[in-house]
């Protein structure tokens, strides 16, 4: 049986967990809802590049650990959560829920009284549950994104919740 999650700061030690947690779950839910040509940039390489810089330049990245792996991670940004993301094997355990309100707590931490996120148009998934988490949906919003040096906009809804 797992133990239940712990978080933690991520460390350099955990970049690639956290890169594989992200290609994998960018995959899942991104493709065929993003603008042509994001998809194929979004590699492992890229990915991993990514979370390196993260890791090494900010302390804004959070992981849950169960049992010696990364289960999940948040990256906030001021008053964003700007990703939120679970491993495949923890889906449904109420890891991404944990995280999520790490997340908002984070963000109320830095003086926030409002958090948000975007969530790709399409995603049904992941606007229920941050629907169910209390997040309420605030409109469009074009996020501007690169990956591999190319720019892109990929449209998404924008979602809001008090923090304070």
């Amino acid at each position: 049986m797992a133990t239940s999650p712990t978080l933690r700061p991520a460390r350099p030690a955990d970049v690639d967990a956290v890169a594989g947690v992200f290609h994998r779950g960018w995959h899942d839910a991104h493709p065929g809802l993003v603008p042509d040509g994001l998809t194929e940039r979004r590699t492992p390489e890229s990915f991993l590049e990514r979370v390196t810089r993260r890791v090494a330049e900010t302390e804004e990245t959070t992981v849950a650990e169960v049992d010696g792996r990364i289960a999940g991670f948040i990256m906030v940004h001021d008053d964003e959560a700007e990703q939120v993301y679970v491993d495949r094997d923890f889906r449904g355990t109420g890891v991404a829920a944990l995280l999520l309100t790490e997340a908002e707590r984070q963000i109320a931490a830095a003086g926030h009284e409002v958090a948000w996120l975007a969530v790709v148009r399409g995603n049904e998934r992941a606007q229920a549950f941050y629907a169910k988490q209390g997040w309420v949906d605030d409109g469009d919003v074009d996020y501007h994104v690169t990956a591999l040096g190319e720019q892109f906009v990929s449209p998404c809804r924008r979602l809001v919740k008090p923090v304070l």
